[in-house]
Parts: structure tokens; C-alpha cells; sequence
């Protein structure tokens, strides 16, 4: 019986989710060069098994660092011995992640919905439900709403857009959500868009216009993968969960496998890495089923990228300093959009080109559409500013929806005054 009981602890260990007991995070500032520098060494240091919610950037940018138990007194002390200031932004990450699971298990409980009228938008939904969700939304919505499969992740699961359409042969606008798998908000926000633009198309003049012209795409689950196994293995896993040849670390990030500037500065030739950019350019199937569908369509005029968090409407480029052609009109966009979207809760967000405003990125998703020809390519980076992180409550999820919405509706309409 003993030797049962073992057996059945390591079972469950096995399978079972990964806790962050103790786990804490930390926002670390710099105050000069040489700060930034010794924070950056941190990311050298593999034995601490740090996770950079924020990474280095610049001075004016704080660092947010996930750090295990096991390396919390050591990475303080490395820190106060150079006198770098940081703070506990989150104390206790494990307790926020069994609240957002107890939310969860309300839902489960409470009963699959039987519409999307009916479908919990208020909360966070694992990945069968949203699979569902679709489904549903098609049935209700035949003459507006198909679902097209554009290829399958690794692990064989769907890639479903939404299309939503009201004529054959019309210029495209994109949107997809959940590409990095922990940024929970973002596949939530993409579910209530759909419901939205289902629902808004005949009532809302300005959508309805853009949807007599145009159609609209919309992929909630980019990663299907990382996202099934944030629910049931890793809140915190980010890349995609293809194994890497030669390495016991899975995955790629899906977010520097585009053929934009591939392997230069801003990804990692690290498979363990959490921006890994993988061995070539479009290797992830969830990255080329998305470059195939964008070369077969053939006309898109925006494409839009939703992440979080950070609060920021981000245009290329990424993997260069060298300004986009279209930057003024770019920015100035960017500026109407943002000042929409705070006049419904006044919530702040930073905009510009991805390597000024963030840092250099190489290999990412719209600075490759941008150099496709979709001239309004955008990565939004939703809320919030670090109280949360990743794990940004379920009662903001319709907040976040709902302002964003409103940034969405100036670039699409922006798009389609200007896609002829």
C-alpha cells in the first residue's frame, strides 16, 4: 500500500498543474547605464530561473521578474548589494493564481452556456469552451459569421478564424489574440469582439458601413497549444509547445519566428529562452498557417495584434531603428486611437514604433505584415501597468474589452476610409 501511495504522489506531481508557492514579483528600476547593465546580467544567471514579465529596455522603463522561491533572497540581496531599488509588485503569485482558478471552477460549475448570449464574458474560459463559444456564434449568425480553418498547431489543434462577411471579394482587416499563450486577457477580450461585431453589425452605423465594404477576421487562439497548456500544466507558459531538436526546453516564441529581421538582435538562439526564435523563419505551423492565409488573401488592409500587458498601441518596426515610410500617418493613428479608448475609463497608454517605445524586437508578426504591404499593422499591449501582470483580474476583462473596442473601431474605420 506504501508503495501505491508513492506511486499515486508522483502521478499526480507528474501530471498535475505547476505551483508557484513563493514565488514572487518584483519591479526593479535603474537609475543609471550601469544599473540597466547589472540588471541585464540577471538574465545570464540560468540557476535563479528568473521569468522577465518586463525585460530590460531603457532607465525610464522598470523591469518586471517573476522570481521562484528558491532565488528570492539571493536576487535581493545581488540587487541591494548594487543598490539597485526594487518592490514587490505581486507577494503572493500562487494565491492569485488559485483565485483565478476558483473563478474558473464557478463557471465549470455553473453549466456550459447554451448561447453566446448566455456565454460568461465577465470571466476567464479554458479552451474547449472558447472552441465552443465559436461554434455557437456561427450557428446563431449564418449570414455574417463562418469559421475558416486556416491550418493546425503542432499538437493538431484547429487554427479557427472568424470571418465575418457580407459579400464575396472584399479587402480584409485582421485581428488576432492569445499569440503569446499566458496573456489570458487577450483570447477573453477576442471573445467578446466577436460577440460584438456579431451584434453591433446592422445597428452600429460605422461598423455596419466597414462590413458592407469589407470583411473582418478574427483569430482568438493563435497558439492553441501554449494556451490548453497554460490551463492544465503552466499558468505562466508563454511559447508555443513544439520539442526543440537537441534541447530538453519546448517551444518557440511565436512572436519572433516572422521573417522580419529573423535572427538578429531582439530574439535569443536559446531554446530555453522565453523569446527563442526557433531555427528558421516561419518554422511554428501556428506562424506559417497565418503567413500562408495572409499571402493567399492577398488584401489586407490592417492587421492588428493584441498581447498584454503594458498599455501600449505599438507599430512597426521592431527589429529596426530605421522608421517606417508610413510612420507619420502611423502615429498619428495610433494617437486618435489611444485617446479613444481612454475617454471611456481614462485608462493611459504609450504609443509609437516597437523599438522606441519598447525595445528591438526581431522576428515579430506585424513588422513582417508591414513588409507584406498591410499598411496599418499594430500590436497592442493591454492592461495593465504591472499591478497584475499576466494575471490581470477577470472583472476587468470586459473593461479592457470594452475600451479597446473603441481604439479597434478608429484603425478599422481609418482602414477602410482609405482601403481603396
Amino acid at each position: 500500500m506504501r508503495g501505491l501511495l508513492a506511486f499515486a504522489a508522483l502521478f499526480v506531481a507528474v501530471l498535475g498543474k505547476e505551483t508557484f508557492e513563493g514565488h514572487q514579483v518584483l519591479r526593479i528600476t535603474a537609475k543609471d547605464e550601469a544599473q540597466l547593465a547589472l540588471i541585464k546580467d540577471l538574465e545570464d544567471m540560468i540557476h535563479f530561473e528568473l521569468d522577465f514579465w518586463r525585460g530590460v529596455t531603457d532607465v525610464a522603463s522598470p523591469v518586471d521578474v517573476r522570481v521562484p522561491f528558491h532565488s528570492l533572497q539571493s536576487v535581493k540581496v545581488y540587487l541591494e548589494t548594487k543598490a539597485i531599488e526594487y518592490a514587490t509588485m505581486i507577494e503572493d503569485l500562487q494565491a492569485l493564481l488559485e483565485k483565478e482558478q476558483e473563478e474558473m471552477d464557478a463557471v465549470a460549475r455553473a453549466g456550459g452556456a447554451r448561447s453566446t448570449d448566455s456565454f460568461d464574458y465577465a470571466n476567464y474560459h479554458t479552451i474547449s469552451e472558447i472552441y465552443n463559444f465559436q461554434d455557437m456564434l456561427v450557428r446563431e449568425n449564418p449570414n455574417l459569421v463562418s469559421k475558416i480553418v486556416i491550418g493546425q498547431s503542432y499538437e493538431g489543434r484547429p487554427l479557427s478564424v472568424l470571418k465575418f462577411s457580407t459579400g464575396a471579394n472584399r479587402p480584409g482587416l485582421w485581428i488576432d489574440t492569445g499569440i503569446h499563450s499566458r496573456e489570458w486577457v487577450t483570447q477573453a477580450s477576442g471573445t467578446w469582439f466577436a460577440k460584438k461585431i456579431a451584434t453591433a453589425y446592422g445597428s452600429d452605423p460605422a461598423l455596419t458601413a466597414i462590413l458592407n465594404n469589407m470583411d473582418i477576421f478574427l483569430l482568438i487562439m493563435t497558439n492553441p497549444d501554449g494556451f490548453a497548456y497554460t490551463q492544465t500544466n503552466n499558468r505562466m507558459w508563454r511559447k508555443t509547445r513544439k520539442p526543440n531538436p537537441g534541447s530538453s526546453c519546448v517551444g518557440v516564441d511565436p512572436n519572433r519566428n516572422w521573417d522580419a529581421g529573423f535572427g538578429e538582435p531582439g530574439a535569443s538562439n536559446n531554446p530555453c529562452s522565453e523569446t527563442y526564435r526557433g531555427p528558421r523563419a516561419n518554422s511554428e505551423s501556428e506562424v506559417k498557417s497565418i503567413v500562408d492565409f495572409v499571402r493567399s488573401h492577398g488584401n489586407l488592409k490592417s492587421f492588428i495584434s493584441i498581447h498584454s500587458y503594458s498599455q501600449m498601441l505599438l507599430y512597426p518596426y521592431g527589429y529596426t531603428s530605421t522608421p517606417a515610410k508610413d510612420q507619420a500617418e502611423l502615429h498619428s493613428l495610433a494617437k486618435k486611437a489611444i485617446t479613444a479608448l481612454a475617454s471611456l475609463y481614462g485608462t493611459r497608454y504609450r504609443y509609437g514604433s516597437i523599438i522606441n517605445t519598447i525595445y528591438q524586437a526581431s522576428g515579430g508578426t506585424i513588422d513582417w505584415t508591414y513588409n507584406q504591404g498591410i499598411k496599418y499593422s499594430y500590436t497592442f499591449e493591454l492592461r495593465d501597468t504591472g499591478d497584475y501582470g499576466f494575471l490581470l483580474p477577470a472583472n476587468q476583462i470586459i473593461p479592457t474589452a470594452e475600451e479597446t473596442w473603441l481604439a479597434l473601431m478608429v484603425i478599422m474605420k481609418h482602414a477602410y476610409k482609405n482601403a481603396y
